[in-house]
């Protein structure tokens, strides 16, 4: 098969299209003809060599992958609710910058009605780690506000749908004013141009006072001194990345008084059971608002996997709004 290889660690040139031989699904695993691969952030960390592999995990970059099931055991297949010939999408562990890709038979879901393979294959990853971190560790709940650092990433734009649709407030920081705009487009009620404007008293603000009950923060670093500032009485930080770093000071004392919640998780290293009974609630409560069209993938480009190098480049810029994706 066709698959996209990390040569040694290094810049985007270091990818390269390479020959692999076709994956064998093991009990429990389906095997997947990938049509189309999304791009994330880790795996641009991956070809840094800034995020290893699990033990026993392909080393082909790639966490989410959409295509048709062309392999597995019977019993597998129906424990998942498929058949052979199904179109799925499934989070992965790594391998999906490939043309075969195997996958837990729990983490396969189905592509929803009315998605292309494109489509599908942005979702997994970023609906996986909004679900887990926003609705499951955080709880979110209708009629709260929630802060999404970084709304024109692939987790913003997922974010900032999922949590007005299940009836919550979203504000979000974008770099720029033209990603403040596509960020209102999406479904934000407000957005803050964190180059121009400082977030915790734009987020007071914006609430009166009261602050965000919620905050999904993937900088780290500095900004979680002020998203303790900015958050409201039983507020929940949830952490997800340290793209500002790692080296945090805050105020412990403001903690205590407002009651709050730090949490950080990734998601990589978690059980299959663990990502099955995500998938479960995906299915049961997202993926009908993705078959209603309320919440609609966000695409910015797609390339062939043949110039996966160029769309890491593109990742890296940090000008995409949305997802990027390769197909096969």
């Amino acid at each position: 098969m066709r698959a996209v290889e990390i040569t040694s660690y290094g810049g985007p040139e270091v990818l390269r299209e390479t020959q692999r031989p076709d994956p064998v699904p093991a009990a429990g695993e389906l095997l997947i003809a990938v049509q189309a691969s999304g791009v994330n952030r880790p795996d641009v960390l991956q070809r840094k060599g800034l995020y290893p592999m699990p033990p026993g995990v392909s080393d082909l970059p790639g966490l989410e992958i959409a295509g048709t099931v062309i392999g597995g055991a019977p019993a597998d297949l129906a424990a998942a609710g498929l058949a052979l010939g199904d179109a799925v999408c499934a989070l992965v562990a790594g391998g999906g910058y490939a043309e075969r890709c195997v996958a837990p038979a729990g983490q396969c879901l189905p592509v929803p009605k009315g998605l292309t393979m494109v489509e599908a294959a942005s979702l997994p990853e970023t609906f996986f780690t909004v679900w887990q971190n926003v609705f499951t560790i955080a709880r979110l709940q209708p009629g709260e506000t929630l802060l999404v650092q970084g709304g024109s990433s692939g987790i913003g734009v997922t974010a900032i749908q999922l949590a007005k649709a299940l009836g919550s407030q979203v504000i979000v920081t974008a770099g720029s004013d033209e990603k403040c705009a596509a960020c209102v487009a999406i479904g934000a009620d407000h957005t803050i141009n964190y180059r121009t404007q400082d977030f915790a008293a734009e987020t007071k603000r914006l609430t009166g006072g009261r602050g965000a009950d919620v905050v999904l923060d993937m900088v780290g670093g500095a900004y979680i001194e002020r998203e303790v500032q900015c958050l409201a009485d039983d507020g929940r930080l949830a952490l997800i990345a340290v793209q500002g770093g790692t080296d945090a000071r805050f105020d412990a004392g403001l903690v205590l008084r407002k009651r709050l919640a730090i949490t950080g998780s990734t998601l990589r290293p978690r059980s299959v059971a663990y990502k099955t009974a995500l998938a479960r609630e995906l299915r049961e409560r997202a993926w009908p608002l993705l078959e209603a069209g309320r919440v609609r993938p966000v695409i910015h480009q797609v390339f062939p996997a043949a110039q996966a190098a160029e769309a890491h480049a593109l990742m890296e810029s940090s000008t995409h709004v949305g997802k990027i994706v390769l197909t096969w």
